[in-house]
């Protein structure tokens, strides 16, 4: 390689001066189409000229350069191949041109390095001895190729005149029509203005009128579908109140049955209705006492015989009655025991139970299992289990033993007045409690 070097640019200093001034020319135009990371430093510069400038002012700088640097000169000729590829591709393949110009084939041979390159270089320094009549020869035949030029430019501009005469005419006659088009443009536009304005306007109403019926069939809808919500809740409240009036009616008359039995067992009454020969006979008949109105409000028989009583129901205020009885256990302890003793109350006497806890008493959901045949609800957001009670004794059919058990004088008193029984919580703890 360092020998190649050093022929390369032994043979460049040698080359004759038009051979040179040629390979400049063409590595200058070769230069402005490499990137610039190909180019060298020096010639950076140069890449953004004119062609003709850029020959001229880095002839000092491009010479060196492509005599010692063997890849760039490469690169030269890769560019200088693809724009010359009628001279240049046979130039690289050794193949003899001899219509072409020696200086030429020289500066390609230069920058293209065949195998003769060498000899085609020495060929062109052998030329300028009969450089001068090749000269006139060329200056001869440029010359009528301008005269030719000349007289081509005159019949080219002579018919451009004609066609610009032509045109203007055309032109005349195109702006004419132009201006009837425009005038036809504009009063087209007119009319579709207007008839877009009534088209509108009829869109408009019609619009409208779509609204109107669009409401008006909403309303009708709306109305439908309320009246047979209307007539669905009817319906559902008919029949729920019908099966309401059906359970008291038949809770009231097992009452009454119940009751019957239990005051002819209670009095002996004989099983026929016919008189008795004793019943003639005059005297003063001993008052009956009622059931249980002899014992103390809390004492465990008298609530022994209310439960005794047909279809009792058993309404139990359920804090009220915890907290007098386990104060210190915590609130699901409390409603755990007093459920479980319930239950065996339930399960002995065959009794209606339902216990009412306060709902504001709870953290979270509730864990409870109450057992067999004892309900127990809890009052609603914003609702307090005093009222739950009063709405449970309200819901009873008249005539049926209800008992609310609850130390608060105040539910005490309201269910009293709606016909219920009233008993203190140590009443239902001394029986569920006792041994």
């Amino acid at each position: 390689m360092a020998e190649a070097g050093a022929a390369a640019s032994s043979a460049a200093t040698t080359l004759p001066e038009p051979v040179r001034q040629r390979v400049l020319t063409l590595a200058a135009q070769a230069l402005g189409q490499l990137p610039a990371t190909d180019i060298p430093p020096p010639l950076r510069r140069f890449a953004s000229f004119a062609p003709g400038k850029r020959a001229k002012l880095s002839a000092s700088v491009l010479g060196p350069i492509l005599d010692t640097d063997e890849h760039f000169r490469r690169l030269i000729a890769f560019e200088v191949r693809r724009e010359h590829p009628e001279l240049g591709d046979p130039v690289a393949e050794g193949i003899p041109v001899p219509a072409a110009e020696p200086v030429e084939v020289a500066a390609l041979a230069y920058l293209l390095r065949p195998v003769d390159w060498e000899q085609r270089v020495a060929d062109a320094a052998q030329l300028p001895a009969e450089q001068p009549k090749h000269d006139d020869e060329a200056v001869h035949r440029l010359s009528e190729q301008l005269d030719q030029a000349r007289t081509e430019t005159r019949q080219v501009r002579e018919r451009l005149r004609e066609q610009v005469t032509d045109l203007k005419a055309e032109n005349v006659t195109l702006r004419r029509k132009l201006n009837e088009a425009r005038q036809r443009i504009t009063g087209l536009q007119g009319e579709l203005e207007l008839r877009t304005v009534e088209a509108n306007t009829a869109d408009e109403r019609v619009d409208a009128a779509r609204a109107e019926v669009d409401r008006e069939l909403r309303k009708l809808r709306a109305r439908i579908t309320e009246l047979e919500a209307v007539e669905h809740a009817a319906r559902r409240t008919a029949g729920q109140e019908r099966e309401l009036i059906s359970t008291r009616t038949r809770l009231l008359l097992d009452t009454l049955v119940e009751a019957a039995g239990g005051l002819r067992r209670e009095l002996a009454l004989p099983p026929g209705g016919d008189l008795r020969p004793a019943d003639t006979v005059a005297g003063v008949e001993p008052s009956a006492s009622p059931v249980g109105r002899s014992a103390p409000e809390d004492d465990p028989a008298l609530f022994d015989e209310l439960l005794a009583l047909p279809q009792v129901h058993l309404i139990i205020d359920g804090y009220n009655v915890t907290k007098t009885a386990w104060p210190n256990s915590p609130l699901h302890s409390q409603r755990q025991r007093l459920v479980t003793a319930l239950g065996a109350l339930v399960a002995q006497r065959r009794i209606e139970v339902t216990v009412v806890f306060d709902g504001a008493e709870l953290s979270g959901p509730v864990q409870l299992t109450p057992p067999r045949g004892v309900r127990v609800r809890f009052s609603p957001a914003g609702v307090i289990a005093d009222e739950v009670i009063r709405q449970l004794v309200r819901a009873e059919p008249p005539g049926r033993p209800v008992v609310v058990v609850s130390t608060d004088r105040e539910v005490a008193d309201s269910t009293i007045t709606m016909g219920a029984r009233a008993l203190s919580a140590k009443t239902l703890l001394s029986r569920i409690t006792r041994p």
